[in-house]
């Protein structure tokens, strides 16, 4: 896996590309001297948590052959000062999920992601907390 990085500005404005020539822009905050014209890394990292467990619950939903008419998910994460560092200490993700989906497999698929499957958490693991629930049909359902 390889990505190449190019500055666009004077600023933090980066356009970062893979080697099947997808694209992201990269920027910070003007706040921080950026000009906006894309997420901050550490974003990145939140969007691609609930990237990564999103790909894997819907992969084990599909192979059992539960029906998804929506699948949605917030993620947040929050910050610790370390040095002059600030990484995540703890990841919150709630997924929203609807259809014919039966609870025990919806509860088990984020299981399955979180504990086995989920790379980009399991790379984060060792530094922050990941906590999740899962909401289906409007139902919070109970972490196996």
């Amino acid at each position: 896996m390889k990505i190449t990085l190019n500055r666009l500005n004077d600023n933090f404005h980066f356009e970062l590309k893979n080697q099947r020539g997808h694209v992201v822009n990269v920027d910070s905050r003007p706040e921080f001297g950026g000009d906006d014209q894309g997420p901050s890394p550490m974003e990145l990292v939140l969007m691609g948590v609930a990237g990564c467990s999103a790909i894997d619950m819907i992969s084990i939903l599909k192979k059992q052959r539960q029906q998804i008419t929506s699948f949605k998910a917030d993620v947040e994460g929050a910050r610790v000062q370390v040095g002059e560092a600030k990484p995540f200490k703890d990841i919150y993700l709630v997924f929203y999920l609807e259809g014919n989906i039966q609870e025990d497999k919806a509860a088990k698929a984020a299981q399955l992601s979180f504990d086995k499957y989920c790379s980009v958490s399991k790379t984060l693991e060792p530094t922050a907390t990941i906590h999740y629930k899962v909401i289906l049909n409007g139902f919070e359902l109970e972490k196996l």
